[in-house]
């Protein structure tokens, strides 16, 4: 009499496994939505959209609180690439540390930015209230504080945003982790992308135009629909069961 045991019984733990990095990996991005949205929008609103901020008075808890957002934005921006890169390494190792070393960079530059903030919250609570302070020269140093977290936006959430999208979204393309629809949206808005900030950063365009709006759109939608399908429904199963082993892939 023969014994075999039921396929389940070996499967089980990697499928679980998987279902657990899909589920982290999407959570991970809504929390950058999560926490950057209300980070830009209003929290850091009284310091970018106010030249005269450093000169006022009250509390620093709203910035400071949107200098902490977007610290988490960045953390867990490098935390998406980290808990997909056993995953997608199988795919193409080369393109899944390039993604890890990409979400490093562009979390380097959010915090710059932020660091540039907070410099003007330590400013305005030190001197811009001393006795003899030259205020016009206050005022320019922290204008171009603000100016240093305007290129930082451009090039961490923005130019790189756009880089993530060309490396992951080839991954998820060619390895049909998630429905291919998801991750031709990011390479198609990733060139749009980096071409609205390069035109940013040369002074040809804004944030404002409708160049940029549309630009952004499909990064957006892609990261966003990734991580909220992940977190649903995790990676398909038929596309992990065909992914070559780490072994083969170089």
């Amino acid at each position: 009499m023969s014994i075999s045991s039921p396929p389940a019984a070996t499967t089980r733990p990697a499928t679980d496994a998987m279902r657990q990095t899909a589920f982290l990996g999407g959570l991970l991005y809504v929390i950058t939505f999560a926490a950057s949205i209300p980070a830009a929008f209003y929290f850091l609103a009284p310091v970018l959209n106010n030249p005269d901020y450093v000169l006022g008075s009250g509390s620093d808890a709203r910035v400071i609180t949107g200098g902490l957002l977007d610290v988490v934005t960045a953390i867990a921006g490098i935390g998406t690439a980290v808990v997909l890169f056993p995953v997608v390494r199988r795919q193409n190792r080369t393109l899944a540390l390039g993604f890890v070393t990409s979400r490093l960079l562009e979390a380097a530059i959010i915090v710059i930015g932020v660091v540039s903030l907070l410099a003007i919250v330590t400013l305005r609570k030190e001197f811009a209230a001393a006795p003899g302070v030259d205020t016009d020269s206050l005022s320019t140093t922290a204008a171009s504080l603000v100016a240093v977290r305007d290129f930082t936006f451009h090039l961490g959430p923005g130019f790189l945003a756009a880089v993530n999208a060309l490396l992951l979204g080839s991954l998820m393309y060619r390895s049909g982790l998630v429905p291919r629809v998801i991750p031709v949206m990011g390479l198609i808005g990733a060139p749009l992308l980096l071409a609205a900030k390069i035109a940013t950063v040369y002074g040809v365009n804004d944030d404002s135009t409708m160049w940029s709006v549309i630009a952004l759109a499909p990064i957006f939608f892609w990261e966003l629909s990734l991580g909220i399908y992940l977190i649903v429904r995790g990676f398909r199963p038929s596309a992990v069961a065909a992914l070559p082993p780490v072994e083969a892939v170089r």
